[in-house]
């Protein structure tokens, strides 16, 4: 069993969802959000995100970690902002010692959805479906845990096709 922490960067909020994976089978643990005050400086809007992230993986202890990777926007200013709380996202469960793994948007929509344009409401529903009984935070902590189950697809792909290459150097070798 594996926990992981699945992020979606924001300043205003910032998702996070912690699911435990083993293989195919997931389970919700906690989902949420890390709010900042629209009214304070940048640097302390940073700052409460940091706190905030660093608190949730104190608490649940992920092994690993998956960010959402920045949405180029069309405007320069909200681009910059969403980047420098997606530095923070990411220098979080950095520091805390976990590996941290980027994944596209569009990957995460296929990989949750299985189909990369996916909308919010669409992967909402699926997050539901893939975590029974869950109750989402809101719709960045279901973009969060849409994370956490892309890196939970992933990393159960890459183990198998390990296995597959054991078993077939095993073979081999007699």
């Amino acid at each position: 069993m594996t926990r992981l922490i699945g992020i979606d960067p924001g300043l205003r909020a910032c998702g996070w969802g912690v699911i435990d994976s083993d293989g195919v089978h997931l389970r919700h643990v906690a989902n949420g959000l890390v709010t900042s005050d629209g009214g304070a400086a940048t640097a302390e809007r940073l700052v409460s995100i940091y706190d905030g992230l660093c608190a949730v993986i104190a608490e649940y202890k992920p092994e690993a970690a998956a960010v959402e990777e920045t949405f180029v926007n069309a405007n320069p200013a909200s681009a910059l902002k969403l980047g420098q709380a997606r530095g923070v996202a990411m220098l979080a469960p950095a520091r805390a010692g976990l590996s941290v793994i980027e994944y596209s948007a569009n990957a995460i929509k296929k990989s949750v959805v299985g189909v990369g344009h996916a909308g919010k409401e669409q992967v909402q529903m699926m997050v539901q479906r893939l975590l029974p009984g869950v109750t989402l935070a809101g719709a960045d902590a279901a973009d969060a845990l849409a994370v956490a189950i892309c890196h939970a697809h992933h990393a159960a792909t890459a183990a198998s096709w390990a296995r597959g290459r054991v078993m077939a150097g095993a073979v081999a070798a007699r």
